[in-house]
């Protein structure tokens, strides 16, 4: 038997007359973890939409070949019957029906007389054993964790006698913990004779898992390189780019200025459990023309802390907020905007952007009364500026009339950020900035950071990539039970006085 469990030959996929897949070949060994990785837009997911069905037999060209025999696949369907299940970022769990129910979601178990409820529940009992859960079966989805969560995908493909298994951005939001433990349960899913093919923008952690790492760039393929000592970061991201990073972290020193926010007392009760707070008692300043780093662990406070500040949490909040001397108290998003004070999300689909409207759009969308003549928008005016930012930030895409579901990780990132460049921000909260992209696009997004502190903003960054939060800030804030623990410069941040402060430092 072919030692090769699936080989991708000579792919192309077009779209609009535009290449995604450039001649791609694409092999996986029996029983290995396999990388898959490359800029955002290099053509990874849209591989595996055409190895898993999404894209149908005839969409594309090349062959698909599958323990030794020419598949055609035309559904998912087709694809789960020949062994191969992909777990998405966006996990395709349903919130309201319990561990069981998703498990065997459109595989159900057929008994006498409808679906044999007590066998698919005694096998989910067995199948949650084989990916370290020990809950309930009958628990409801949206009791647990996005971890758990995702471990009860990987049981679900589980169940359908999966061969190849693929991973797209899996830890994207999980926790270090969660994180290492959906490797551990990889490595065990490889012994039990599971084919693993892992998409990842983490290189730590592709070279963690990783037997085997391919490389795509711009629809083709680069090189495939067994991972040993001799493949670093720095081989994968040179190949990923075309051109050596000698610095991820573009660091330039600011010269901070006034202050711009303050907050004090800041104290935010928690909208579902009365007497408990989210946020506690927190004070801080953060000066025009710096970076002030935001960091803590999962669930310490920290999207919390920046909604709050943006008037997402509406009346309930004590304390002050001061935004160049003037106070001030935003009881929505829409007034914190008109002061000058705007927030991206860390979560660009769900509230970042609206996915099924075009580029134009989204740029224009909170700064509609700056191209608004005469109770109507000015069209020429919203193409013009649509344009300049998306010249300025170098969005790809094939104009600005292109809807944003279409876009890459990267470059919807970047229409998010130019939604709010558009809005004239004094401070602006970047939260998880450069999640789910790859270090391309990162560096661009830093790079533009450094130009918005040279002309005055002030910029707050969330993020839970410690090098990240140590590599741009300028001063660092650590956030532990919605209180603030540490406060430090960067010439005294590290990782070890970081993490100190975020488990239990005072």
């Amino acid at each position: 038997m072919n030692e090769c469990i699936l080989e991708m030959q000579n792919i192309v996929k077009e779209f609009s007359g535009i290449r995604a897949l450039d001649d791609v070949t694409f092999k996986v060994k029996r029983g290995e973890i396999h990388a898959l990785v490359g800029e955002n837009g290099a053509g990874k997911s849209t591989l595996m939409k055409v190895l898993s069905g999404v894209y149908p037999h005839g969409d594309y060209s090349g062959k698909i070949i599958i323990n030794d025999k020419e598949m055609t696949f035309n559904h998912i369907k087709d694809s789960e019957k020949a062994g191969v299940a992909i777990i998405y970022q966006e996990l395709a769990l349903v919130k309201q029906m319990n561990i069981a129910e998703n498990i065997f979601l459109g595989n159900e178990l057929r008994g006498k007389v409808g679906i044999d409820w007590n066998q698919a529940v005694s096998r989910t009992e067995k199948l949650l054993k084989d990916v370290g859960l020990e809950d309930n079966p009958l628990t409801k989805i949206y009791q647990l964790g996005i971890g758990k969560q995702q471990l009860i995908e990987i049981a679900k493909a589980i169940a359908k006698d999966v061969n190849l298994l693929i991973l797209d951005e899996p830890t994207a939001a999980l926790t270090e913990t969660e994180s290492d433990n959906l490797l551990t349960i990889l490595r065990s899913l490889k012994e039990k004779g599971v084919t693993c093919i892992y998409i990842s923008h983490k290189l730590n952690e592709v070279l963690e898992i990783a037997d085997t790492i391919t490389v795509l760039r711009d629809g083709k393929t680069i090189c495939t390189l067994d991972n040993d000592e001799q493949v670093s970061e720095d081989t994968i991201i040179t190949r990923m780019v075309g051109r050596e990073l000698t610095n991820r972290f573009p660091r330039v020193e600011h010269k901070a200025g006034k202050v711009i926010l303050e907050v004090e007392n800041w104290t935010v009760p928690h909208p579902e459990i009365p007497g408990k707070n989210i946020i506690s008692n927190v004070s801080f300043q953060a000066r025009q023309g710096e970076i002030l780093g935001i960091a803590g662990l999962m669930g310490a406070g920290r999207t919390e802390l920046a909604m709050s500040l943006f008037g997402a949490y509406g009346e309930s909040i004590t304390g002050t907020l001061k935004l160049e001397g003037v106070e001030q108290r935003f009881t929505n998003p829409r007034q914190a905007i008109q002061a000058g004070f705007c927030y991206l999300t860390e979560d660009r689909k769900k509230s970042g952007l609206v996915l099924m409207m075009d580029i134009k759009k989204n740029i224009t969308l909170s700064s509609l009364n700056s191209i608004t003549r005469n109770m109507s928008i000015n069209a020429n005016e919203e193409i013009k500026v649509s344009n300049e930012y998306m010249s300025a930030l170098k969005i790809k895409a094939a104009s600005i009339e292109q809807t944003v579901d279409h876009l890459s990780g990267g470059n919807q990132q970047k229409v998010a950020i130019a939604k709010w460049l558009m809005a004239k921000p004094k401070v602006l909260i970047l939260d998880e900035p450069t999640r789910g992209i790859d270090v391309g696009a990162k560096y661009e997004i830093y790079n533009l950071m450094n130009k918005l502190v040279e002309e005055g903003v002030c910029i707050i960054m969330i993020s839970s990539e410690l090098p990240e939060v140590l590599g741009m800030s300028d001063r660092v804030i650590v956030i532990k039970e919605g209180k603030i623990t540490g406060d430090v410069n960067f010439e005294e941040a590290d990782q070890k006085t970081i993490m100190y402060y975020a488990t239990g430092g005072k």
